[in-house]
């Protein structure tokens, strides 16, 4: 599972490390965030096929992390809907329709796991060993109100998929995000793009030395615990990776 990010890298900088243009509502120099769980509000890429008929223009907006399908009566299903199985994200109800047409890319600039063990659950953070920031293959979806009629309120919700843990991730939990690269990202965000075997097909663990880690106070394990050092090594002597130098 992923249920912990960090988001701290301006939206702007973000948008351009993407050749993306930012949402209407996404202020360019939003606060950095390094503790974000399920129902905050996240940034996702999604691919709009302009009215001049050029190319899919990627656009980085808002979601709300907690994807609400379209049929559902309130939004606190969205609460356990933060991740969808890459196994299953295709025939699942809860997705299925976002699978095939509404498809996004979760950015982040690391995101958190948990290894267990007998003095408790130690919390590792991940980014990617080049610095970069991550792309997460993820769906969304837009929900409107039922109660506040067709005029009512619209929520736009996400989720990322996860997939069976690589090898930067398995020795410390056995499921991850599955990270998107460039030419997959292109396939992934492609709204002509029906081929779902061939999506699917792009939902696979990345290879190996993709990402850094390195073990984290357990203070993150409360969202109200949003300040840098909460992705601080708690050890530099024990960290993994070259996020550790």
């Amino acid at each position: 599972m992923c249920g912990r990010i960090a988001l701290y890298t301006p939206p702007e900088r973000l948008a351009r490390a993407f050749a993306a243009r930012l949402g209407d509502d996404v202020d360019p120099g939003a606060a950095p965030r390094w503790n974000v769980g399920p129902t905050s509000q996240v940034l996702a890429l999604t691919a709009r096929v302009p009215a001049t008929g050029t190319g899919p223009e990627l656009i980085l907006d808002r979601f709300r992390w907690g994807l609400v399908p379209s049929w559902a009566t309130d939004t606190a299903i969205g609460s356990r809907l933060f991740n969808a199985r890459a196994e299953t994200a295709d025939t699942k109800p809860s997705f299925r329709t976002a699978f095939r047409n509404r498809r996004a890319a979760v950015v982040a600039d690391g995101f958190m796991e948990w290894q267990q063990g007998a003095g408790g659950n130690q919390p590792f953070f991940f980014r990617r060993a080049d610095g970069a920031p991550l792309a997460f293959a993820g769906l969304w979806e837009r929900w409107l109100d039922p109660h506040r009629g067709p005029e009512g309120s619209t929520l736009r919700s996400c989720t990322i998929i996860t997939t069976a843990a690589g090898p930067d991730v398995a020795p410390v939990h056995d499921r991850m995000p599955v990270v998107l690269e460039a030419e997959a990202l292109d396939r992934w965000l492609d709204p002509a793009n029906a081929d779902v075997p061939g999506l699917k097909g792009l939902l696979h663990p990345g290879a190996a030395g993709v990402l850094a880690r390195y073990p984290i106070d357990r203070r993150v394990g409360n969202v109200r615990n949003d300040d840098p050092a909460v992705i601080e090594p708690v050890d530099p002597r024990t960290a993994i990776g070259p996020s550790a130098t």
